[in-house]
């Protein structure tokens, strides 16, 4: 029996290989909560699910590429080609269109997390083809902080507030007395870290946080949102309202007058605007309990009562990434650091605001010191790009401007579509108006190891293996480890590594030797270790194993950081240690975005009404608020034939939760398949009952694989997708960030036979 090191999104693991199989799986031996999704690690290897070889669409193959013919994709037969004429036809492509239309013309779109393998990203990989040919239009932010992390960057100068570099969870249990969670702490999210991770910490830190008698207050739609024996107080809060709650809770501080006038003098700009508009200058409307409790339906009482203490009390406030994943998602980032240097908690231990606590493993845990490895993708030589969350737009609307962080730019004309290791056909909004997108380029390259819906959908699908079958090496800034990731078993069938892939297409378009800088597989990993090493011996005086023992024994612990006190210096001297904002201080009033005059993203903080929400005039065609979270059994759309994410379907559809008030007043029982639907789309899911989600909430996990069916009334999902559901608009002119969870819906008991979905077991078209 073979014991093979590797590391995947859920944590470091042994694989156990006998005679060239997988026996088993043993979790990482230091890790006190491993997760349980590396049980479906093996399914990875399932043939059924896997592509096999190259394959080319039929219609794409005969030549046409009209745009009648590209509405067939997802509907033509597929033809199977060796690998070395599925290389020269992307290779052809690619030189075709930026020869023809220029390297913009051509979307390395991309996104996704393909693997925890930091040489083998898909992303990677494809981003530095591009870059060694010419360029590529790619995109900036991600679908999980595209509006926070825009607007972060002006508040507070830079992107340590919400992606890990912040105040942890150590600081809270030894220095907090008042925790506010908004969104959630809850281990389903905290399983999963891109890079890997060797601890799932969360809820060690959480134990120790009721330990010392933090009194924690979770502001979510949903109790489960943090573990039961926390024995949290639930503040089942309208969704998309937070901003108001966070906003009056500021002014009952103010109108009390117990604001903390130094910090906001020496550490604010705009300070003097902001509580204006608090106290109801700019609108006629003071931002009071009682004002609040009409939006976020929290009793007007205990916001008040909770203002005093927050004045009062060392209070750390930690909202999870999702809260500004909606229309206007800047605002609840941005109020809740308007509340907390208010009461003047930044930059105090246990205190301030921090951002994405446990939305995945390493946030609000130690951060390593050392660099991380990572292929370099190489300089892009254009500029093109879109946010992450418009790829709809992009492809409707080439040539077209759009807006984003102050500036007017132009919709690249996108003829050729290149997807590494992702599933826009999971996580993108209103999947029916990107299936008309799709239509729109000539091309479309998918390369990926599983029949994903979007490789589905291409013109040409490029078999890659899974991590499973190739070296790698895992570890990141949010991960105390570096991890081999050994081979364990061969590929299957004619499946490729994507760097193989990349550099039989590099050799064709002739910049192969820019493209592997002469190294092969062993080569990089040996490079990309030795870099890292060098790092922490130089600039640590930290020793790292040689590579090669590295290699053999399977990971290195690296040093770390805890117990930081975000902006702790710069609180003790603002003119020393000025931010990177526009005043150099916390911004709380925005020059620049006053001078933009944007309607939906004023210039502070502030409460906008959303165009769909429980008070919304749709809301009576539409009454139920859908929360589209990450699933327990996978992470996002990944493994969803795997074995765990199987375990949690209902009726064998996807899950979706329901309050028994609500279930009683359909006439539903658990186990019935609901049918939930808008002007958008449908989609069928199973029900479940829980009084852990707040009346008039639907909770649909994001990544069933979306597989419709044509019926009377239309198209029809019956895997449970709820991104057939989902709004697609920015969250503002300024981000443009995702807007998934503004999204109204109606819902009732499907009495129709739609037949289960195949969970992709039945290959190609």
């Amino acid at each position: 029996m073979q014991r093979i090191p590797h590391c995947a999104h859920w944590g470091a693991f042994t694989v156990l290989v006998d005679g060239g199989r997988i026996a088993g799986i043993e979790p990482f031996g230091l890790d006190p909560a491993p997760s349980p999704i590396l049980a479906s690690v093996p399914d990875w290897l399932d043939p059924s699910v896997r592509i096999h070889e190259p394959m080319v669409r039929e219609g794409w193959l005969q030549g046409s590429r009209d745009g009648e013919r590209r509405k067939q994709r997802g509907r033509d037969r597929f033809v199977a080609v060796g690998w070395d004429e599925a290389a020269r036809l992307v290779a052809g492509e690619i030189d075709r269109v930026r020869t023809t239309f220029g390297n913009d013309s051509i979307f390395a779109g991309s996104y996704g997390w393909g693997s925890a393998g930091r040489f083998h990203n898909a992303q990677s990989q494809v981003r530095r083809l591009m870059n060694c040919a010419g360029g590529y239009t790619g995109h900036v932010e991600t679908y999980s902080v595209g509006a926070g992390a825009v607007i972060m960057r002006h508040v507070t100068g830079d992107d340590s507030i919400f992606y890990g570099r912040a105040s942890g969870l150590d600081t809270v249990a030894e220095h907090a007395k008042l925790l506010l969670v908004f969104g959630g702490l809850s281990p389903r999210t905290a399983q999963v870290e891109a890079g890997g991770i060797a601890r799932h910490a969360l809820e060690d830190n959480l134990r120790r946080i009721k330990a010392s008698g933090v009194r924690v207050v979770l502001v979510s739609p949903r109790r489960d949102d943090i573990p039961e024996w926390v024995d949290a107080e639930w503040w089942p809060i309208a969704p998309n309202t937070d901003s108001a709650l966070l906003l009056a809770l500021a002014q009952e501080i103010v109108a009390a007058g117990r604001h903390d006038r130094d910090f906001l003098e020496r550490c604010c700009s705009g300070a003097d605007r902001f509580l204006a508009y608090l106290g109801g200058a700019e609108d006629g409307t003071a931002k009071t309990a009682e004002w609040a409790q009409t939006i976020t339906d929290i009793p007007a009482p205990k916001i008040r009562a909770l203002a005093a203490e927050i004045a009062s009390r060392r209070t750390f406030i930690t909202m999870s990434w999702s809260l500004q994943r909606a229309v206007h998602g800047e605002q609840p980032w941005w109020s809740a650091v308007g509340l907390a240097s208010v009461a003047g908690h930044m930059g105090k231990p246990g205190g301030g605001v921090t951002f994405g606590v446990a939305s995945v493993g390493g946030v609000g845990a130690p951060q390593s010191l050392t660099k991380a490895p990572a292929l370099p993708q190489g300089v892009k030589p254009n500029k093109s790009f879109i946010p992450v969350a418009r790829i709809a737009d992009m492809l409707l609307n080439p040539g077209q401007p759009f807006t984003y962080d102050g500036g007017v730019h132009r919709y690249p004309d996108a003829r050729l579509v290149y997807w590494a290791g992702g599933n826009p056909f999971h996580h993108h909004q209103d999947l029916a108006r990107l299936e008309r997108a799709w239509a729109a380029p000539e091309t479309i390259v998918v390369q990926d190891l599983v029949w994903t819906p979007t490789a589905r959908r291409a013109d040409i699908v490029l078999p890659a293996c899974s991590s499973l079958e190739r070296n790698d090496i895992a570890g990141t800034r949010r991960s105390d480890h570096v991890f081999a990731m050994r081979q364990a078993v061969q590929p299957l069938a004619q499946s490729r590594s994507d760097f193989d892939i990349m550099r039989d297409i590099a050799g064709r378009l002739g910049v192969e030797a820019a493209f592997t800088e002469g190294r092969d597989e062993i080569g990089w990993l040996r490079h990309l270790y030795e870099d890292s090493r060098t790092d922490a011996a130089v600039r640590l005086d930290f020793a790292m194993p040689p590579f090669e023992t590295f290699w053999e024994q399977g990971f290195v612990e690296v040093p770390t950081r805890g117990h930081i006190v975000h902006l702790a210096e710069f609180r003790r001297d603002p003119e020393a240690h000025k931010l990177g904002t526009e005043s150099g201080r916390i911004v709380l009033y925005s020059d620049k975005l006053a001078a933009l005059a944007l309607p939906d993203c004023p210039p502070h903080p502030a409460w906008i009404g959303k165009p769909e929400g429980l008070r919304a005039t749709r809301a009576a065609t539409y009454p139920f608020h859908l929360i589209t979270a990450q699933p327990e059994g996978r992470l996002h759309s990944q493994l969803d034939f795997g074995c765990t994410s199987r375990a949690g379907k209902t009726a064998g559809r996807e899950t979706v939760l329901l309050n028994p008030i609500d279930a009683t007043r359909l006439g539903m029982v658990a186990g019935d398949t609901a049918l939930l639907h808008n002007d958008r789309g449908r989609c069928l899911a199973g029900v479940r009952i829980t009084d852990d989600v707040r009346p008039g909430v639907a909770v649909l996990p994001t990544g069933a694989w979306h597989e419709a069916i044509e019926t009377a009334d239309g198209s029809l999902d019956i895997a449970g997708n709820p991104n057939v559901l989902t709004l697609d608009v920015g969250s503002s002119g300024f981000s443009q960030g995702c807007a998934a969870h503004t999204c109204l819906v109606g819902i009732v008991r499907y009495e129709g036979n739609a037949p289960l979905p195949s969970l992709a077991t039945a290959g190609p078209v």
